[in-house]
Parts: C-alpha cells; sequence; structure tokens
C-alpha cells in the first residue's frame, strides 16, 4: 500500500472530506486479489493502516488485532460465497464497535449501533411531538421549533443531514427573542454534516472558542498520527446570535457531527448539556474500496474535546438525567421539565 506523500496532502484531503462526510483512500485496496482470503487481507490491512481508535478500542474493549485476524482467517474459504463472506468480514469489523465503521455489500450494509441498541433511549418521540404541538414551525427538513407555555423557545434538529439555511437560522432566532431561554432538543440526531454542527453551534457565541482538537493519520503505523491541532467555535459575526440560557439534550443516540455539536455547545458560556452521555462517534470517517468493489466506511482522525478527552465513547452531560417513569406515564418529558426548571431558575448552578 502506498503512504501519503506528506503531512500537508492528507490535511488537504481531509478538508475535503468535511464537506463530504467521508473520504476515500482509492488505493488501499492494490495488490489483493479478487478472492474470498484476498479481500479478507485487504480488509484486515486497510483498517491496520488507516484506522484511529486501535488503542481506544484496546482499552476500553480488550480489541487485539492482530489476534483478529487469526480467528477471522480461520473462517475464510476461497469456496465462499458472497454471503458468507460478508457475514464474516462484518463480524470481524464488529469487534470495534464503532459505529462508523460500515462494509457495504452487495445486498447490505455491515453496521454496528450498539453504541445506541444497548441503553435507554431517554426519549419518547410521541411525547416529543405532544410538545411541539400541531402548530410547530419548520425550520428545514428536520427541523422543528415553537414556544413552549412559559416562554421558552423550543427547537428540535432531528439530523445535520439536510442544510439549515442561515436566513432560516436567522428566522428562528428572532422568532424566540422574546423567550427567556432556549431548549435545543438534539436527542437520537445521528449526525450529518460536521459544517451544519458547526454553523449552529457558531450562532451562540460572540468570541472564538477552543472546543477540542483533531490529529490526523500520517502514516501506516496504529500510532502515527500529525501534532493535535486546534479545532474552534467561530462566531457568526454577520448573523444574528443567542445571548440567554441555552439548554441541550442530550442521549446515547446522538453520534457524529451531533458529538460535535456537543462537544462545541458544552464550551460555550451559558450552555448547559441535560440528559444522558452521548453516542459518540469522534472519528472523521473515510473509505477505501476491497478488490470486489464493497466499500468500507472507518474513523481514520481522531477528534478530542479541548482538554484532549478522546470524544470516540460520548460526551457527558452537565446535568444527568434520565425518563422516569411516572413521568413518562403522564406524557411528560423528564428532560424537558429539567431543563425548562433550570431556565426558570428554579436549578442553581447546575
Amino acid at each position: 500500500m502506498k503512504r501519503f506523500d506528506s503531512k500537508y496532502t492528507l490535511i488537504l484531503v481531509v478538508l475535503l472530506c468535511f464537506s463530504s462526510g467521508s473520504c476515500q483512500l482509492r488505493d488501499a485496496a492494490d495488490g489483493y486479489p479478487d478472492t474470498p482470503s484476498g479481500n479478507f487481507e485487504a480488509l484486515w490491512n486497510i483498517m491496520d493502516t488507516h484506522y484511529c481508535f486501535f488503542d481506544l478500542k484496546q482499552r476500553e474493549l480488550g480489541v487485539d488485532w492482530d489476534a483478529v485476524h487469526d480467528r477471522y482467517k480461520a473462517l475464510i474459504d476461497d469456496g465462499m460465497g458472497d454471503f458468507s463472506l460478508f457475514e464474516v468480514l462484518t463480524k470481524m469489523l464488529g469487534e470495534l464497535k464503532d459505529g462508523h465503521v460500515n462494509l457495504y455489500g452487495k445486498y447490505d450494509v455491515g453496521r454496528n449501533w450498539t453504541w445506541k441498541t444497548d441503553y435507554p433511549p431517554n426519549l419518547s418521540n410521541d411525547i416529543r411531538k405532544a410538545y411541539l404541538g400541531n402548530d410547530y414551525n419548520i425550520a428545514a427538513s428536520g427541523c422543528f421549533y415553537r414556544i413552549l407555555p412559559d416562554n421558552i423557545g423550543y427547537l428540535v434538529i432531528e439530523s445535520f443531514s439536510n442544510t439549515i439555511p442561515d436566513s432560516k437560522l436567522d428566522a428562528v432566532l428572532s422568532w424566540f427573542g422574546v423567550c427567556n431561554g432556549l431548549i435545543i432538543d438534539i436527542r437520537d440526531n445521528g449526525g450529518g454534516l460536521l459544517t451544519e454542527a458547526e454553523k449552529v453551534a457558531s450562532r451562540f457565541t460572540d468570541e472564538k472558542v477552543l472546543c477540542g482538537y483533531i490529529r490526523y493519520k500520517d502514516g501506516p503505523g496504529r500510532n502515527d498520527f500529525s501534532k493535535p491541532e486546534p479545532v474552534y467555535v467561530e462566531p457568526a459575526l454577520t448573523r444574528l446570535r443567542w445571548h440567554k440560557p441555552v439548554a441541550v439534550l442530550v442521549n446515547r443516540g446522538c453520534f457524529s457531527s451531533a458529538n460535535d455539536f456537543a462537544v462545541r455547545m458544552k464550551t460555550l458560556p451559558g450552555v448547559v448539556l441535560f440528559g444522558d452521555r452521548t453516542g459518540g462517534g469522534g472519528g472523521l470517517p473515510f473509505s477505501s474500496e476491497l478488490p470486489n468493489g464493497w466499500s468500507v466506511r472507518f474513523s481514520s482522525a481522531p477528534m478530542y474535546d479541548a482538554n484532549m478527552n478522546e470524544i470516540e465513547s460520548g460526551i457527558d452531560p452537565d446535568v444527568p438525567v434520565s425518563m422516569s417513569e411516572s413521568d413518562l406515564a403522564k406524557g411528560m418529558d423528564t428532560l424537558i421539565e429539567s431543563a425548562r426548571r433550570w431556565i426558570n431558575g428554579m436549578i442553581i448552578n447546575p
């Protein structure tokens, strides 16, 4: 496999990836035959050379990537069919329990959703719809808002996959101008475009704020990374910005760019995160192709918070809150109600 010519070539590639959500390393499977064993070795080596969380997965999950190779290699037979090969390769990647690691075959997508499904949801979509009511406003696809009866703005962002125009964000914040505070509900937001998360966060600061760091893979070794480069929340200086209290509601369903949004918002003054630990997804995704044409997506550039803590496994809220059975029975959302009490001054220094 070819190495990157320089750190600067890789940085250019990574910058291009921010606009597309992932990037492809087209030559990563060169030299491997299109056989089950060739595709297996190609996949294992692509991950071995470019995946960025081997140390973290070994610490947290006990993953030994060399041992994984030997264990799954024993299951490969050059006479096996596509379905059997896909199953073995998907299970091998599943050892990493990384939501950004996906295998795209002819008939299916190999994925791991345990970052979300192994935990309480802390969200009832029916109850959330009841809070929005029937007269809610729509800012963009998957982005809804209204003013709650106690004069608190409520904004739901279900995904960052859809563009929210700056003019729409101006209109939303202007609509909320009479409110005492704002609740931003990103529960079960599985991510999307980093640029959208950045754009929304930029409306909640007047200053450039350090929110984290990113490192780039700059060699084939498992620990070949560049020095940490700072990441900032940049204020949208020419646009309408919010200066009142903000509560951000999070749960395990917050992943990828929603995880990044939580990191950004947590660094800003006047912002408090309520709920459960986010689902994580703190690695910028790249992709590569196997000899048989299947593609694999994986985390290749690790991201960190402002204290250089890894964010791959999620972000802790400022105020841990779980949905209570008694509230559910009454059609109430415990997280929304906790955020309302804080904004209304009933929670001091959360």
